[in-house]
């Protein structure tokens, strides 16, 4: 017999293209964020279908943060927080076996890039809160834990002050692959005072608009995370694993 010509079609379930409906006009900017949605009861009569088929599509909308639901039937467009995007990013990463070479490659070509790009950008309050971080940072150690957010705070603010959303959201998904790295360096090589040192010169060029210092810093900074990284003897080559902390992010208040 000869072989088929077509595959099988694959059909969607009911409530995914109601929610891909949804999705679709949000992203075309038909709704917007703010906007209210129609009823559940109203929306199962414009789609043409059980009322069950909606509240699941709307479950979907939910866990992507697209859609809110606020008391019982008032359904509103949201904007997904930085951090839902970021975890979701980093599974995919994950999943696909991403490895620390290839994240530390990656940040080498958008660490230095947003830190030059913070010279033209930053405002006053970022530059003051990345001096707060910095501070911190030198008062935490050895408290590997919260140093180890500090520098990710450090760098993801560092995202932030380019003034690029792009390079922000770039910025975080990587943050969340290399946390374990930082986790398993800091406590065997004790490089607390080599991290905090090239932060402030990262900042203070940032503060002295001196482009060539800042990427050169950063340039330094990575350089000796990937160092830390061998010297600690973990694998280059290995796939990143999604800290547990980061499976059931925390939105701040």
């Amino acid at each position: 017999m000869a072989d088929p010509m077509f595959d099988k079609l694959t059909v969607n379930p009911a409530y995914r293209v109601v929610a891909e409906a949804i999705e679709r006009n949000i992203l075309m900017g038909r709704l917007k964020t703010g906007d209210r949605l129609p009823s559940e009861m109203e929306l199962a009569k414009q789609f043409g279908v059980h009322r069950s088929t909606v509240r699941e599509g709307i479950r979907l909308l939910e866990q992507s943060g697209l859609v809110s639901r606020f008391g019982r039937t008032t359904l509103e467009v949201t904007l997904p927080h930085f951090q839902d995007l970021a975890s979701r990013a980093s599974r995919a990463l994950s999943m696909h076996k991403v490895s620390f070479q290839e994240l530390w490659e990656a940040s080498m070509l958008t660490e230095p890039a947003a830190a030059e790009m913070a010279v033209d950008n930053v405002t006053e309050d970022e530059f003051a809160r990345l001096n707060e971080n910095v501070r911190a940072m030198a008062d935490s150690a050895p408290d590997t834990d919260e140093f180890v957010r500090l520098d990710t705070e450090f760098h993801d603010l560092l995202a932030m002050a380019a003034g690029n959303k792009v390079i922000a959201m770039m910025r975080e998904p990587v943050s969340l692959l290399f946390l374990p790295a930082g986790r398993i360096i800091l406590p065997r090589l004790k490089t607390y005072d080599r991290v905090v040192k090239a932060h402030e010169e990262i900042l203070a060029a940032i503060g002295a608009r001196d482009k060539a210092r800042v990427r050169e810093w950063m340039h330094r900074h990575m350089s000796d995370f990937r160092r830390a990284y061998v010297r600690t003897g973990l694998d280059l080559d290995q796939p990143m694993q999604m800290p547990e902390s980061a499976l059931t992010p925390q939105r701040p208040e």
